[in-house]
């Protein structure tokens, strides 16, 4: 069965989408990237899917209240049981056709089978030169990101471990 790689969410922000500043909040944005990655990934696989990780969200602009978001979602990268797909986000007045970026990101979702574990996902080939571009950038990603995972393990096992001595002479 041929399935969609990428989707386009359009809706218009509401007023109870609004921080403290005025803007649209950061939170509602996340919400939202995370909603058109389900999606996307859902739609690529047939399958429920879990976010397994959100990285470097980049926030560009902000997003006024009633401006129109429209969020495209594509299939990057697949690997075994796992999904980057790149999503960005563009607004703008609803009376115009011009949409700015105003935030970009890539998640991860894994494909879950009925058991509840991981299960293979359907293999997602580039078909453009755009599309080879965008999977290496995937796969760098996976690359720093495996850095950053080391980094953070060994940043809280110094940290767990300084808790720990702290609590032992608070208790001696």
């Amino acid at each position: 069965m041929d399935r969609p790689h990428r989707i386009t969410l359009r809706f218009l922000t509401e007023p109870s989408h609004v921080n403290f500043g005025g803007k649209v909040h950061g939170g509602a944005v996340m919400k939202w990237i995370d909603q058109a990655g389900y999606s996307c990934a859902a739609g690529w696989t047939g399958d429920y899917c879990v976010t397994l990780y959100v990285g470097g969200i980049h926030f560009l602009r902000p997003i006024s209240v009633g401006q129109l978001i429209e969020l495209r979602a594509q299939v990057i990268r697949t690997g075994n049981t796992s999904m980057h797909i790149a999503i960005n986000v563009f607004a703008g007045d609803p009376t115009s056709s011009d949409l700015a970026r105003a935030c970009h990101c890539v998640i991860v979702f894994v494909a879950l089978g009925e058991n509840g574990r991981p299960k293979a996902v359907p293999p997602w080939r580039p078909g453009s030169p755009v599309e080879v571009a965008l999977e290496q950038y995937a796969m760098r990603l996976a690359d720093f990101r495996k850095k950053l995972d080391t980094e953070m393990d060994s940043r809280l096992a110094w940290l767990d471990q300084e808790q720990l001595d702290a609590r032992q002479v608070a208790n001696a």
